[in-house]
């Protein structure tokens, strides 16, 4: 796995995410809704969709917020129809960004994301110009904060259910499984007695690439823009950020 450590830049979003309250709603709500389009509306026997209304839930969004959207999907309310789509590019310092978005408007994203990069030092490139640097793996997170995990112990628990790899940062476990697993490990877990902290299917990079502290900035000026956009649903980077 990659030296540094995920959890450091999942640790910098969340604490900038209380001030986004509406927005994160309106991104959980687009999850729910593609996750019951493509898979029905019964959390039951679509597990992506159980995935996307548990990592809504755990931002406290309401139930009814919930519902809505999954009615949207299943044609049971009038909406619009979004589509999934993925920018890649360059940040400042030659960093490589690859941005989701789930939208119903192409021409004002791509506009949206084009604006974020061309502002702040970057600019889109190609589809495949950047995502051959990343690999797609599930990604969990348990604290333990306290230190009342025993390393052995969760280790024993992830590698048995399949995980690949475990390491210790930051007073967490982050521990990474392939895709086809992702789910079999994150049941295995939670029926363990494990909270599990964050959960994810994700882009990793192969390596991260360090910046001069002005590029950095701009860097997390980009990223910081591009989640701010409510199309936005991940944006994946390599860069490290300085402690």
């Amino acid at each position: 796995m990659a030296g540094h450590s995920k959890w450091h830049n999942i640790q910098r979003r969340k604490n900038a995410q209380d001030a986004k309250r509406g927005k994160i709603f309106m991104r959980h709500a687009k999850v729910v809704y593609e996750a019951a389009k493509r898979g029905g509306g019964d959390p039951d026997t679509n597990p992506t969709l159980r995935l996307a209304i548990d990592k809504a839930k755990a931002d406290n969004m309401p139930n009814d917020n919930i519902e809505r959207a999954i009615k949207k999907a299943t044609g049971a309310l009038d909406g619009a129809n979004f589509e999934e789509l993925t920018y890649e590019g360059y940040g400042p310092g030659g960093t490589a960004i690859i941005v989701n978005v789930l939208t119903d408007n192409k021409n004002r994203t791509a506009a949206e994301v084009r604006h974020a990069f061309s502002k702040n030092g970057g600019n889109l490139g190609e589809n495949g110009c950047v995502s051959f640097m990343f690999e797609r793996k599930g990604y969990i997170v348990i604290l333990n904060e306290d230190g009342s995990i025993d390393e052995d112990d969760i280790t024993l628990e992830a590698i048995e259910a399949g995980a690949e790899d475990i390491t210790v940062q930051d007073g967490a476990y982050e521990i990474y499984t392939t895709p086809e697993n992702f789910e079999a490990v994150c049941n295995h877990l939670t029926e363990a007695g494990y909270s599990l902290d964050n959960e994810e299917i994700t882009m990793l990079p192969q390596n991260y690439s360090k910046l001069e502290a002005k590029d950095e900035e701009k860097m997390l000026n980009l990223i910081d823009m591009l989640e701010e956009d409510e199309d936005v649903q991940d944006v994946h980077h390599n860069l490290e950020v300085s402690e």
